[in-house]
């Protein structure tokens, strides 16, 4: 397995993770969002998919950061139609 060294081919595979935990998990992330515990309600999920990232990933690229703000990005932020208080 080819460890991932440049940033866009990093930020490619934190995309593909998070959004296969979201596709995956449809009714948890509605549920998550609508209670604003999403974090919670996908924490052996988002972990399994970090885990994998890291994996895969160049400490140097500071993998955590990538992850992390991808999954802001994706969880988050496309969830914005679900109705929930924390909008």
């Amino acid at each position: 397995m080819n460890i991932i060294n440049t940033k866009e081919q990093a930020m490619r595979l934190a995309r593909a993770i998070i959004s296969d935990v979201a596709i995956y998990n449809q009714k948890k992330v509605e549920d998550g969002i609508k209670n604003d515990n999403i974090f919670d309600v996908l924490n052996e999920e988002i972990e399994e998919g970090r885990q994998h990232f890291y994996s895969r990933t160049a400490p140097e690229l500071n993998p955590e950061r990538i992850f992390d703000l991808t999954l802001v990005d994706i969880l988050i932020k496309r969830a914005g139609k679900i109705e929930s208080a924390i909008w």
